[in-house]
């Protein structure tokens, strides 16, 4: 006759150290997506605003360069929130996975993909110069 292991209840403190690990996975996350963000969009955009005092003026696009660019910089916008909420997932999932091997390789692919997303993310002005030079403009 096998006997089960049992389980021993974990303690408030645990518990509490969980949550802080929780919170602060979820507060990295969105501060490292916030940032990735700001510095792959800003970076290589040029700037199609005008700004005069204090209004700021929206002018069209004047050529299909600048409607690439506008596109480019909302497709790594979203890429990078995407890949932040993954990378949120992941370390939530790795963190409460409680030793399990099987969430624990879960919680590792998730955040692999979330490392995919980033490097997509910043490739993303290099497939735009590729395909600027198909279409030739």
């Amino acid at each position: 006759m096998t006997s089960r292991p049992r389980r021993i209840p974990a303690s408030s403190q645990a518990r509490s150290l969980k949550i802080v690990l929780i919170a602060s996975a979820i507060l990295g996350g969105i501060v490292l997506g916030t940032l990735l963000e700001y510095a792959i969009a800003h970076a290589s955009s040029s700037s199609p605003a005008s700004v005069s005092g204090t209004d700021q003026v929206l002018a069209a696009p004047a050529s299909l360069n600048a409607v690439i660019d506008n596109l480019r910089n909302v497709i790594v916008g979203l890429l990078v929130a995407l890949a932040t909420l993954f990378l949120t997932v992941g370390g939530v999932r790795y963190i409460l996975a409680g030793g399990d091997p099987g969430e624990v390789e879960s919680a590792k692919k998730t955040l692999r993909y979330a490392a995919l997303g980033y490097g997509i993310a910043v490739l993303a002005p290099l497939l735009v110069t590729v395909l600027k030079g198909i279409v030739g403009a």
